[in-house]
């Protein structure tokens, strides 16, 4: 059990601001104000100052009355995996499905409206140089972004669509909320996604969801294929198929529980 801190050295508004973001959970994920106050059992003008803070920095978006956490809550998250060095652990299974695949494999998270890499394995008939850590791209238009935007709330899917630009990247972008929306509930049925030319003529890719220890998608492991080497079929039935049993390698790596059987979850394992 960890000590008491050195009350001189305890910063209690943090711990406040702590308190009120973990009182947002998949059964609370729009909280009023004395809602809050009950969760964390703090004073409501206490609450109250948090909650603005947080909503200024954009962790916390209101409507109405109503409270709730924001997508950029996520980076928080990132923090932690970055201390994890979730490329380090990602990287033996993303070897093993480059060597299987002779295509690319990305390691990507949400922040935002876009997926950013956090690590790439290349091959040497496609090194991707521009291709780089760090590197973003629209999440409505990858199929990473559709496997990371489908665990999403719909709270935060609302909020997400309400700042993001669904631009046409291509003639086959995904154009409308109602659109993506479907396409999000495909990916949280089957377990994986698929784009077609949607980020870039004459790609495809797919993308499978990578769990943090509770049940939660923190990161998207994806490829893409030129269409002149592999079809849509090689893709769903070959493709697909390693990518997600290589993602729950690297989830069952940092903690994630598939219960009895090896069973996997779909996309969305919370309630929506």
């Amino acid at each position: 059990m960890p000590k008491e801190p050195d009350q001189r050295e305890f910063i209690q508004s943090l711990e406040r601001g702590l308190a009120v973001i973990l009182a947002f959970s998949d059964h609370h994920p729009s909280l009023t104000l004395s809602r809050c106050a009950e969760l964390t059992g703090l004073s409501k003008p206490t609450v109250r100052r948090v909650l603005l803070t947080l909503q200024h920095l954009g962790y916390v978006r209101s409507e109405g009355r109503l409270f709730a956490l924001t997508p950029r809550v996520l980076a928080l998250g990132y923090a932690y995996l970055s201390s994890l060095n979730l490329p380090v652990i990602a990287q033996p299974s993303m070897e093993e499905l480059v060597a299987a695949t002779r295509e690319p494999c990305t390691l990507a998270t949400l922040d935002d409206t876009d997926v950013v890499y956090v690590t790439r394995v290349s091959t040497h008939r496609r090194p991707g140089a521009t291709l780089a850590t760090g590197t973003r791209l629209p999440a409505h238009a990858t199929a990473m972004g559709h496997v990371l935007l489908a665990d999403l709330s719909q709270a935060e899917l609302d909020h997400y669509l309400s700042r993001a630009e669904l631009l046409p990247l291509t003639a086959r972008t995904v154009r409308t909320p109602g659109e993506l929306l479907g396409r999000l509930g495909t990916a949280r049925a089957r377990g994986w996604a698929m784009v077609e030319q949607e980020l870039e003529e004459g790609l495809r890719s797919v993308a499978a969801p990578v769990r943090g220890a509770d049940g939660r998608v923190i990161a998207a492991l994806g490829m893409s294929a030129s269409v002149a080497t592999a079809d849509a079929e090689t893709m769903r039935e070959r493709f697909a198929p390693l990518l997600v049993r290589a993602a729950a390698a690297i989830s069952e790596r940092l903690g994630a529980d598939f219960g009895p059987a090896g069973a996997r979850p779909a996309v969305a394992a919370r309630p929506r």
